[in-house]
């Protein structure tokens, strides 16, 4: 019962506006998150929290969501593996038709473009369910597009150690004594000989 509550959570009804364009309702929601929102490298964590500020505007084509979700985002750098906590402030906007509209809309892009051209159309129109909108997929990709592909602590973080994985940041004249390869080979010819002069 408690998840299905926490879904429903992203759920809005819009029962006062439906079919009285020009009116218009504002809403500000808590919304607890069941899975990250994000990506594998910085997301919103399950179990955090999303303040979600909406407003719904009534349209001829339906309802309009306009608003912004505001959430803390948790990842690692991608150059030196350090937490990140970025605090975010995400806009979405989304029109969700009435079903006749929706309807409608796709029988006029049927007549006008390929079945494959209606077909897109058609998944990407958001309709309304029994007067409700869930909103979890409009923000999720709000999100998505917002964050970092890359996410860096800093601008001009310089990273780990390609050979020992100290972290630079903390110690920049950090180097290691490294020889060059193409005189490896003489260092290992010189052992045998220094062997046979103690020898002798």
């Amino acid at each position: 019962m408690a998840a299905q509550q926490t879904e429903r959570a992203w759920v809005f009804d819009t029962r006062e506006l439906v079919r009285r364009p020009g009116t218009m309702r504002e809403v500000s929601r808590e919304v607890t998150t069941t899975e990250p929102l994000g990506t594998d490298v910085i997301a919103i964590p399950a179990g955090a929290p999303v303040q979600v500020e909406l407003r719904l505007e009534s349209v001829v084509e339906g309802i309009l969501a306009t608003g912004e979700a505001r959430a803390t985002a948790v990842g690692e750098c991608v150059r030196c593996l350090d937490e990140i906590v970025d605090e975010i402030d995400v806009p979405f906007q989304e029109l969700y038709a009435y079903p006749d509209r929706a309807a409608h809309h796709q029988q006029v892009a049927g007549r006008s473009a390929s079945e494959k051209d209606a077909s897109t159309d058609e998944d990407e129109q958001r309709v309304l369910d029994d007067d409700l909108m869930d909103l979890e997929e409009v923000i999720r990709d709000a999100v998505v597009t917002t964050l970092p592909f890359q996410p860096v602590c800093r601008d001009d973080c310089p990273g780990l150690c390609s050979l020992c994985g100290a972290r630079l940041a903390d110690d920049p004249e950090h180097e290691h004594d490294v020889i060059d390869p193409r005189w490896s080979a003489l260092a290992s010819l010189a052992t045998p000989a220094d062997d046979d002069e103690k020898r002798t």
